[in-house]
């Protein structure tokens, strides 16, 4: 049996739907079992934990094959991160307790970087775990291109898609969440020692300039980039209802200055399947 964290999320559903393809019995850790029916519908065992539930989730993971973590996404962090803290010391406290065979835990590109920024989560995700007395492999993708969903009502209306991502001729790894679920699934069923990174980014790699032209394929419409000036963000942030903007703002830099990235050696990051105009497509609405 095959434990997900976040099976009602994007990521979690596409690894879930990857191990039911294959035949492989899944069982779904949420928060709400009411909220998840449908998973039971398709034959998965559901238990219910909260993250930061050490107990609730060793009982979660018991009797485990693999168990596959994915962290909350915490957009507005306290300075600090004491809630990623808490998710961090809960998983690694049950996995102690519950030994499953192996862990997958869904990481990110950057994660290795010194500076704090929104990702440093996920570094201290991968801190807690590399200690773990069972095998455990960090997936670490890059951008996913599903982010684009925020930017298809500003494409199809005004033909402009805004950029925090720059300089906007500057080429970025993108990969699917369709790929990111594949891997994981693919991981989950493999058997190594230690810990392993595992590194994973799309066909080729996209400019906000390509991602332009790619909705104007989808569209049939003329769409460019523009680029959000950095000396904006933190207004901009806050008037979106953030508390604390610095940690995001920081990950933009990284991204755009190069300290978020890869790890590996290029000839060693697995390149996923999907091509981002099949992601917009599908994210596009189709007319009635």
């Amino acid at each position: 049996m095959y434990a997900i964290t976040g099976i009602t999320g994007k990521v979690g559903s596409a690894l879930a739907l990857e191990l039911i393809a294959a035949g492989l019995p899944v069982r779904g850790i949420v928060r709400d079992i009411a909220r998840a029916a449908s998973w039971t519908e398709r034959g998965c065992e559901l238990a219910t934990a909260r993250m930061d539930d050490a107990t609730a989730l060793a009982a979660a993971f018991d009797g485990a094959v693999g168990v596959f973590i994915l962290p909350p996404s915490e957009f507005d962090p306290t300075p600090g991160f004491p809630e990623a803290r808490a998710v961090s010391d809960a998983v690694s406290a049950s996995i102690l307790k519950a030994r499953p065979e192996k862990v997958v835990c869904l990481s990110t590109i950057g994660a290795q970087a010194s500076e704090s920024n929104l990702l440093t989560q996920h570094t201290m995700m991968e801190q807690a775990l590399r200690t773990m007395p069972v095998p455990v492999a960090f997936l670490r993708p890059c951008w996913f291109m599903e982010n684009a969903a925020r930017d298809v009502a500003s494409a199809r209306d005004d033909g402009v898609i805004a950029s925090y991502l720059q300089p906007l001729d500057k080429p970025l790894p993108m990969v699917s969440i369709r790929d990111v679920g594949r891997v994981a699934a693919e991981l989950l069923q493999q058997t190594w020692s230690g810990v392993r990174i595992v590194e994973l980014e799309g066909p080729r790699r996209v400019s906000p300039n390509d991602l332009a032209l790619a909705f104007a394929r989808v569209l049939h419409r003329p769409v460019r980039a523009e680029a959000i000036g950095r000396d904006t963000w933190d207004a901009l942030f806050r008037s979106q209802g953030m508390k604390h903007p610095l940690s995001r703002i920081r990950m933009f830099d990284g991204l755009n200055e190069d300290w978020i990235d890869f790890e590996n050696h290029p000839d060693e990051i697995i390149r996923g399947q999907i091509e981002l105009d099949a992601v917009l497509g599908a994210l596009v609405p189709r007319p009635a």
